[in-house]
């Protein structure tokens, strides 16, 4: 993924201002890719920014965007666009959790979501995807989670849902485009040091959970991109997580949902 002064590959990687998506935006540049940030917060972005620029030296280019505004993947490319950059790797990290039971959250609050975590990742890879399609070289990487690989709890009731969809569209993606040079990856950690769970509430229920359970998103988007890069198609990250997706691909149905069900107090804020 390294880049020459002729033919600089950008990235855009969304939901960049903070976490897994900053630990991906450094991580990148550290690989010479210039970027586009986008994120809710333009200050953050813009401290961001400065810091990649002053220590990896690359371009970097910030564009507020709200992914919860259904125009909003749209006007992003157009920006994108305006401004000449052609996107070659495009990471769909943009995301967050809803605490609590499926009624417990209006419609409009659930509708949100899915346009964030599903819909903007899928029209934004079929917006930009033809370019890297005639350009014969392109990355698309899709933060999922271990969530979408185990069955789903009780609390927070899409997430996984959502998680299982991007690994699943990931997988189709990446089929149809093996000849025109794109890997499509859809990497799925499991628990991450970042804000997600301070935002959804449930920093005093996992923060019980044990150490070893645990990776740093710098590992998290080290390992990701290194999996894009080999052309992984879906990618677990760390030894304890894939164990678990080994275990719970094993077990009957019946006795996973069980088992989910016992255990899922420990990580999701229910009513």
């Amino acid at each position: 993924m390294k880049n020459t002064p002729s033919s600089p590959r950008w990235a855009l990687v969304t939901g960049a201002s903070a976490g897994i998506g900053a630990a991906f935006a450094r991580e990148l540049a550290s690989r010479g890719c210039p970027l586009v940030l986008t994120a809710r917060r333009e200050d953050r972005l813009a401290t961001l920014a400065a810091e990649i620029a002053q220590h990896h030296g690359v371009d970097v280019e910030c564009i507020a965007a709200d992914l919860a505004d259904p125009c909003a993947p749209e006007k992003l490319c157009a920006e994108i666009a305006r401004r000449g950059i052609a996107i070659d790797t495009l990471v769909n990290n943009a995301g967050y959790g809803l605490p609590g039971s499926f009624v417990s959250q209006p419609w409009v609050k659930h509708a949100e979501f899915v346009q964030v975590m599903i819909t903007a990742p899928c029209e934004l890879a079929h917006r930009l995807l033809p370019g890297m399609q005639q350009r014969g070289h392109g990355r698309i990487v899709n933060i999922a989670s271990l969530a979408g690989l185990v069955p789903g709890s009780a609390g927070h009731t899409l997430y996984g849902a959502s998680k299982a969809f991007l690994i699943k569209f990931s997988q189709s993606l990446a089929l149809e485009n093996v000849r025109h040079g794109v890997n499509v990856c859809a990497v799925c950690p499991g628990f991450t040091y970042s804000e997600f769970h301070d935002v959804t509430g449930t920093r005093g229920v996992v923060s019980k959970m044990p150490n070893w359970m645990w990776l740093r998103a710098e590992e998290v988007a080290r390992r990701g991109l290194d999996a894009a890069e080999r052309g992984e198609v879906v990618y677990v990250t760390g030894r304890v997580n894939r164990a678990i997706k080994t275990l719970f691909k094993l077990l009957p149905d019946r006795f996973a949902l069980r088992a989910i069900q016992k255990r899922s107090r420990n990580f999701r804020a229910q009513d």
